[in-house]
């Protein structure tokens, strides 16, 4: 089998196979060169690493990541595109093939074996993505980084700064377990079939440890979660109106008095220090 670099490769292998492209699982497949040598070098991959891909597809990246690294296993959810992978990976021993949900996998089992050297490599359906980044963040998967092709509004969201139209909850959450980096643009015509959107190819650097400290991290991100729950309120309304965070009005007055804040200021505007100072100051239960 040939490298699965252009659109008449890859056409030919879905026609040999019969494949129908399944919508629920978010099925475009790469067909750009250059857009994979970006991944392969954004990711930093080498011999002694160990990649972990996730939704490989016919494994077109597959195969670029196993020429670069020692070790590459690929989850694929369609039990279908399992035969697919099978014959195009068939001349990559390094490369290993488990149908399962990404979800489910056992992650730290592989971390464990490949000592110390992983790293996560994905073309990632858009309908899945934030669920897939964030479980392998806040389960704090022991890698040294992830490199992901995702919807470029949702990459862009994820390394937004304060004050722009895109930061929010998913920016803080991101920025807390990984310092992410906007890689390369990827234009719809890179896949078959063409997708909707454009791309990006985002890496995301594991942080060993939170860039802030806080008492208590689950009460910070409730806080962040219901500052951007209404975006056009003022940080005052909406922390006082989610009944989850248990405060008043007058608390989080007086709360953002003590960080030098403005009263009228919005979620948008405050850093994720200042976030995690804020969740501090705010009493657990309403007094």
């Amino acid at each position: 089998m040939s490298r699965l670099i252009d659109s008449g490769e890859t056409a030919a292998v879905l026609k040999k196979h019969a494949l129908v492209l399944k919508k629920r699982f978010g099925q475009n497949f790469l067909i750009d060169a250059r857009v994979l040598e970006r991944i392969v070098d954004a990711a930093d991959v080498a011999k002694e690493d160990t990649v972990l891909e996730i939704g490989p597809g016919i494994g077109t990246l597959t195969q670029a990541l196993a020429d670069a690294a020692g070790r590459v296993v690929a989850v694929e959810i369609d039990r279908d595109l399992i035969p697919v992978l099978n014959e195009t990976l068939a001349a990559y021993p390094n490369a290993e093939v488990v149908n399962e949900d990404i979800l489910k996998y056992d992650i730290a089992a592989l971390a464990a074996q490949a000592g110390g050297r992983l790293k996560v490599v994905a073309n990632l359906p858009y309908y899945i993505t934030t669920p897939i980044i964030m479980r392998l963040l806040e389960d704090r998967t022991p890698a040294q980084s992830i490199t992901v092709m995702i919807q470029k509004e949702v990459a862009e969201r994820m390394a937004a700064g304060p004050g722009s139209k895109d930061y929010g909850a998913l920016s803080l959450a991101v920025q807390y377990y990984a310092e992410p980096e906007l890689v390369a643009n990827v234009p719809p015509n890179c896949f078959i079939p063409r997708p909707a959107v454009s791309s990006v190819v985002i890496r995301l650097l594991l942080r060993t440890e939170p860039p802030v400290r806080t008492a208590d991290p689950a009460r910070m991100f409730s806080v962040i979660r219901a500052a951007f729950g209404q975006r056009r309120k003022t940080l005052v309304n909406s922390l006082a109106n989610a009944g989850a965070l248990h405060v008043t009005k007058e608390q989080v007055q007086q709360a953002l008095r003590d960080l030098d804040l403005e009263e009228n200021i919005r979620g948008e505007a405050l850093s994720l220090s200042q976030f995690a100072r804020l969740a501090d100051l705010l009493p657990a239960k309403r007094q």
